[in-house]
């Protein structure tokens, strides 16, 4: 296994090291976001309440796929029965 091929390499020995370019990705994501929320505030200024919504929903988005980027953990822990 190598970094560049996976997420992330765990070991017990040694720590997760994390892929080149997810910090990347997760900026950029943000930056998108936040040059969204400044267009939805200048059309929602102009009184274009449609584009707006539309920018803000984007946003969003955005945001979420920032939160996204990265390592996923599911399932690891069990629910009492």
């Amino acid at each position: 296994m190598t970094a560049t091929r996976f997420p992330a390499i765990h070991s017990l020995s040694r720590p997760v090291i994390p892929a080149p370019g997810l910090a990347e990705t997760r900026q950029h994501w943000l930056d998108q976001a936040a040059r969204l929320a400044a267009q939805a505030a200048e059309a929602a200024q102009d009184g274009d309440v449609a584009q707006s919504a539309r920018l803000i929903l984007e946003t969003l988005d955005c945001e979420r796929r920032a939160g996204g980027v990265g390592l996923q953990v599911l399932q690891l822990i069990k629910p009492r029965s």
